[in-house]
């Protein structure tokens, strides 16, 4: 099922990549949108692309991007980041991606991560399983937090939340720990080389696609609180195995910081 649309995805994410990296490392205009983050010219053109090509191959389906909103109403959405990682690209750091989604009645069916200065593309449908420039990936199998690599994004973000402390232990206990962040991150738990993956805040055109991958690949994805991912809300992934003491440690960090800010009786 969607391997159709599937291959368009892969169409569009080779496109996307020799945009990007005919921008990449060169002079590029940068400017800051009204929520202080950058925008590029390459994250425009691939946008651009990407929305035309789309309208071109399935009319009546919906878009969303980070850079231009919603455009249709269809159950059919495609959701899209031209580029996920602008600082790394604006920097000449090879870590970012173009994240390429389909959602179905909200829910995503079908994810492409085009990391193109790494040479790497995830692809997955939902019930295909989950691959690396067409090979097959899986999660690891590690069983102990003691044992797992932990990855996070913004360490200050997540040390500004209700689950600070529980972030503090993790990355303590952990086998080995590195602030990587972005999609990229997420896509070293689907092929097993990190287990675990946290992010306080993502919108949905972030998460979309790597939510499919990862699940695909055998490991599981959840906001902090456990629940299914929403726009704006927290993401967190992992092997499957590990999840549960994860949730279960945001849990008992979220409880103390509020029963310390609670006001005395």
């Amino acid at each position: 099922m969607y391997e159709e649309e599937l291959a368009f995805a892969l169409e569009l994410a080779e496109e996307a990549g020799r945009i990007g990296l005919s921008y990449f490392r060169g002079s590029f205009d940068v400017r800051e949108k009204v929520d202080r983050s950058p925008v590029t010219e390459a994250d425009l053109a691939i946008e651009a692309m990407l929305r035309r090509e789309i309208r071109a191959r399935y009319p009546e389906d919906a878009v969303l991007g980070e850079e231009g909103g919603l455009e249709g109403r269809s159950t059919r959405r495609w959701i899209v980041d031209p580029i996920d990682g602008t600082r790394n690209f604006a920097d000449g750091v090879q870590i970012w991606t173009t994240l390429i989604a389909l959602a179905v009645d909200d829910v995503p069916v079908l994810g492409v991560v085009e990391a193109p200065a790494l040479g790497e593309r995830y692809a997955a449908v939902r019930g295909g399983g989950a691959t690396l420039n067409g090979q097959p990936i899986h999660v690891s199998r590690a069983d102990r937090l003691d044992r797992a690599f932990v990855l996070y994004g913004e360490a200050r973000d997540l040390l500004a939340t209700p689950y600070a402390e529980a972030f503090l232990e993790l990355i303590r206990g952990a086998r080995r720990e590195r602030g990587f962040g972005d999609a990229w991150a997420h896509m070293l738990v689907a092929r097993g080389s990190a287990d675990v993956m946290l992010e306080p805040e993502l919108s949905s055109w972030d998460w979309a696609a790597l939510w499919v991958i990862v699940e695909e690949a055998g490991g599981r994805v959840t906001t902090f609180e456990g629940e299914p991912l929403a726009h704006g809300a927290s993401v967190l992934s992992t092997n499957g195995v590990l999840h549960d003491e994860v949730l279960a440690r945001l849990a008992h960090a979220r409880r103390e910081a509020e029963r310390r800010e609670a006001p005395p009786p």
